[in-house]
């Protein structure tokens, strides 16, 4: 896949000022097509550095840097082999232009929602497999893998990018920020920037429970307690690479999710209660941890962010989340899920001397969730990744009803909701 980090011939300017300071010497045809390109990309780093204009609103945080599993990978799981992986249809069916871009879900994914709410870009893209230009690695990117958890061994099953990797992975980008900003300025962002972690669910639903291997090692306490202390390895040695504002996400209730519902709730695929005990416990031993960290680390914010509480609401009162939308969009762009009616409103161009008619979406209203047990993927209760595909797998009639796209993951409207959820409790210290 195609990597900004690894250009070759003249696009190794793009994160060397030294090079670009040089100029043209030559005046071949080559030497002035590699002259333009690089004025080009010195004037998107320029714009990308400057300050914003009086009628503009600057971001508090420069940038977004996540770190986690499948909720939060926007498709660095592309550029490595691996089975988890979902750059195809129909994941991304309501994602903008309709691009399976390997996210896992129907459109946008928690963090994308989480950059957006911040105002700092719409979107957070994957730093693996990307096209990445100056202005991407200045506002943040993720390097978190489907598949990954604290555990070594839950990463190793399913060939994911470990959290270690992942950190590897930010030394390097690390690297490429300072050859775009200069050593201080790159500093500067790093310790001004918000980092996500998002893992830890799979440890306990995928190598715990499913798998025996650890189960021979550890009772259920003894192996929390073990991820535990990998986690704050991880977050220390992230503290120690620069990051001074850290939000952990606490795990899911994880016997609510359609997976452990097909796998261990029984035929009347109930939750698994043992399993949100699971979570429970370690979310409970995490929060001591990050309190600890908190209290421990220099001139730093770390901050416990619960998932568990919102999303099992969601889950057990999915009628209660619905919400009316005023969308006065062209037809041709509405994709809103929640655009149901739409209505042909007549205008009047003065100049031409005519009246035209304009279809618009001009109310969308959303009634509440109708279904939190299953997926919109194919039967819900067992297809994800490469059994939710267009070949094998349809899709529900209407995504905006579904609180999960597949077995596992939520959809684009469940996590849009989720993520205003966080922003309304941890906003400020986000922020």
């Amino acid at each position: 896949m195609a990597r900004k980090g690894q250009p070759s011939g003249c696009g190794k300017q793009t994160y060397n000022q030294h090079q670009m300071a040089k100029g043209c010497p030559e005046k071949s045809p080559l030497a002035v097509l590699c002259c333009l390109v690089v004025l080009v990309l010195r004037l998107r780093i320029l714009l990308a550095m400057t300050p914003l204009s009086a009628n503009q609103t600057k971001p508090k945080v420069p940038a977004l840097i996540v770190f986690g599993d499948s909720i939060v990978d926007p498709g660095n799981n592309n550029a490595i082999l691996t089975t988890i992986r979902c750059n195809f249809p129909p994941y991304g069916k309501d994602f903008p232009g309709r691009v399976a871009t390997g996210r896992f879900s129907n459109g946008k994914i928690p963090s994308d929602f989480l950059a957006s709410k911040l105002g700092i870009k719409e979107l957070l893209p994957a730093y693996l497999g990307t096209d990445l230009d100056a202005h991407d690695l200045l506002t943040g990117v993720s390097f978190a893998s489907g598949g990954a958890g604290y555990d070594p061994l839950t990463s190793k099953l399913v060939s994911a990018i470990s959290m270690s990797d992942q950190l590897k992975l930010f030394k390097e980008y690390k690297e490429k920020l300072k050859a775009i900003a200069g050593e201080k300025k790159a500093a500067d962002i790093i310790s001004k920037s918000l980092f996500v972690v998002v893992s830890g669910t799979d440890d306990i639903a995928n190598t715990y429970f499913t798998t025996p291997f650890r189960r021979l090692q550890y009772d259920l306490p003894s192996y929390i307690e073990f991820v535990v202390r990998l986690a704050s390895s991880f977050l220390q040695e992230l503290h120690g690479l620069g990051a001074r504002k850290i939000g952990v996400a606490g795990a899911p209730p994880i016997g609510c999710v359609p997976s452990q519902r097909t796998i261990a709730g029984g035929n009347d695929r109930r939750c698994v209660s043992l399993y949100n005990q699971a979570a429970v416990m370690m979310n409970n031993r995490l929060i001591r941890e990050v309190q600890t960290l908190n209290a421990t680390c220099g001139n730093t914010t770390m901050m416990y962010i619960d998932l568990y509480t919102p999303l099992l609401d969601l889950i057990q009162r999915p009628s209660a989340y619905g919400n009316i939308h005023i969308l006065p969009i062209n037809i041709d762009h509405c994709r809103h899920p929640c655009c149901r009616m739409i209505s042909t409103r007549k205008s009047f161009n003065q100049s031409a001397g005519n009246v035209s008619s304009e279809s618009c979406c001009v109310i969308g209203a959303c009634a509440g969730f109708a279904e939190s047990t299953k997926g919109c993927c194919g039967t819900g209760t067992f297809e994800v990744t490469l059994t939710c595909n267009s070949l094998t797998a349809s899709t529900c009639e209407d995504v905006s009803k579904y609180v999960f796209w597949d077995r596992y993951h939520p959809t684009e409207r469940a996590a849009e909701i989720l993520m205003e959820q966080v922003m309304q409790r941890y906003g400020s210290a986000l922020n």
